[in-house]
């Protein structure tokens, strides 16, 4: 599975390996496993899904991280018979969804809330309070807060 590393991504395992708390290799690597586990389930991955030209099924390969990997990965094998790709639905992006995923990009910002625009009011041009029941948030914070310190 081809990845293109994105910035908050490689950020978390770059902070990982700084960390001095941990004492042991294996520390670090277990965290960076859970951490690359996590990444991971928050993308969108497709499957080719096969069947023969007699109609059986085929086997089905995958995860891929693009529809042109997947479409590559069929030219190159060229089993025969019928392929489509088809959308994995990710369950870290249902879960994100409705639990929230505080700090992740696309998300709410707001440290008491990380739910998806699409569960905030719409007001004008922008969103409003988070319609989930117990959700404090009374506005989508669309960007990241800025940490850098104003000289």
């Amino acid at each position: 599975m081809r990845i293109t590393p994105r910035k908050h991504e490689y950020q978390a395992v770059v902070d990982i390996l700084l960390d001095e708390s941990f004492e042991t290799p294996e520390q670090i690597a277990k965290a960076l496993l859970k951490e690359m586990g996590a990444i991971l389930q928050m993308r969108d991955l497709w499957v080719l899904t096969h069947r023969w030209a007699d109609g059986s099924k085929g086997l089905n390969y995958g995860p891929f991280g693009s529809t042109a990997e997947a479409e590559a990965f069929a030219k190159k094998m060229s089993f025969g018979g019928t392929g489509r790709v088809v959308p994995l639905t990710s369950s870290g992006i249902a879960l994100a969804n409705h639990d929230g995923k505080a700090g992740w990009p696309g998300y709410c910002y707001n440290p008491r809330c990380g739910h998806p625009p699409f569960m905030h009011s719409s007001v004008g041009a922008s969103r409003g309070q988070c319609h989930l029941d117990g959700c404090p948030c009374d506005k989508f914070v669309k960007d990241a807060p800025k940490t850098k310190s104003k000289k």
